[in-house]
C-alpha cells in the first residue's frame, strides 16, 4: 500500500538525501501559535513531521519536551484538539507525512476504534507509542495497520539481534532508532557507533532507518545524515520555542525563531551526501 512516509521515503532516496524528521508538542505554547508552527514546518524544510500528543506523566521525555507538554496542557490541548490540528493543516498540506507520538493513555481513553477512525479522518500517517511494546500489538498496534496508519517501533542501542525482529515485526513506515539509553535531549557519544547499529538494523530490515535522540545542530544533522535514511530533532525544536516565550506566552519572535532552526537543520541535512 502507498503511503505518504513511502513515497516521501522514496522521492529523498532518489535525491540521494536523508529526511528531516521534526517534532514538536501539539499546542505548545499555545493552540493558535502551535498550528501556525505546525503547518510553517514544510516551508522550513521538514519532510517528515512527528506532532507530540501532550500528556500528564511523560516518563520517556526529558525536561524541554515535558515542559512542552505542559504548555500545551495549560493551554488546553487535548488529544481530540491535536486530531484537529492535523486537519486543519491537511487542508494546506496534503503532502507531508504526520506521525503521532506519545504515549497510550489517552489513546485508551479516547477508545482505540473511535481514535484511529478520527486519526484517518484527519489525515494521520503513523503513530510512535512509546509505552506500548511488541507484546501489545492487539491494543493499537494491529488496528491501526489494518486501517492504513503506520506503526513505528523504537530500537534502542540495548536492542540485541534476539530482541531486534520482535521489535520489528508489524513495525512499518520506518524504524525509530534512538541513539541512545535514557531520556530525550541528552547528547550523542559516538556518531561511528551511530552508524554501525543502523548498518546492524539493516541486516534486519527493508524499512528505512530514522536516527533521533541527540542531534542539536546542522552539523549533527550532516554527520548523522551520512548513515540513516532520516533524522529525527525534537528537543532543541521545543527547546526554541520555549525560549522565544516571554511570561510563557508566545512572541512575534516565537514562529521565525522555529523557522531559522529548522532550515539550519535542513541545510545539514541536504549537505550530508553532497
Amino acid at each position: 500500500m502507498s503511503t505518504r512516509i513511502a513515497t516521501r521515503f522514496a522521492a529523498l532516496k532518489a535525491q540521494n538525501r536523508a529526511a528531516l524528521v521534526t517534532y514538536i508538542m501539539a499546542g505548545d505554547p499555545d493552540l493558535a501559535v502551535g498550528q501556525a508552527l505546525l503547518d510553517m514546518l514544510p516551508q522550513a524544510g521538514a519532510d517528515i513531521i512527528e506532532l507530540g500528543m501532550p500528556f500528564s506523566d511523560p516518563m520517556a521525555d526529558g525536561v524541554s519536551v515535558q515542559r512542552a507538554g505542559q504548555r500545551a496542557l495549560a493551554a488546553g490541548q487535548t488529544l481530540r484538539g491535536v486530531l484537529a490540528m492535523v486537519e486543519d493543516f491537511r487542508r494546506k498540506d496534503d503532502t507531508t507525512p504526520i506521525v503521532l507520538m506519545g504515549y497510550y493513555n489517552p489513546i485508551y481513553s479516547m477508545g482505540v476504534d473511535a481514535f484511529l477512525a478520527a486519526a484517518v479522518h484527519a489525515g494521520v500517517d503513523g503513530l510512535i507509542v512509546v509505552d506500548l511494546p511488541p507484546e501489545e500489538d492487539d491494543e493499537l498496534c494491529l488496528p491501526a495497520l489494518a486501517v492504513g496508519i503506520n506503526f513505528i517501533r523504537l530500537a534502542t542501542p540495548t536492542t540485541d539481534d534476539q530482541r531486534l525482529p520482535v521489535v520489528l515485526n508489524n513495525t512499518s513506515g520506518f524504524v525509530y532508532y534512538v541513539s541512545m539509553t535514557g531520556v530525550t535531549g541528552a547528547a550523542i557519544k559516538s556518531r561511528g557507533a551511530v552508524g554501525d547499529a543502523v548498518a546492524r538494523i539493516k541486516h534486519h530490515t527493508d524499512l528505512p532507518i530514522v536516527v533521533g535522540f541527540g542531534i542539536k545542530t546542522a552539523d549533527d544533522a550532516a554527520d548523522i545524515g551520512k548513515h540513516a535514511d532520516g533524522i529525527a530533532v525534537g528537543s532543541v525544536l521545543v527547546d526554541t520555542v520555549g525560549n522565544s516565550l516571554l511570561d510563557g506566552k508566545p512572541t512575534d519572535k516565537t514562529v521565525g525563531a522555529l523557522r531559522d532552526v529548522v532550515a539550519s537543520l535542513a541545510g545539514g541535512v541536504r549537505r550530508a551526501r553532497a
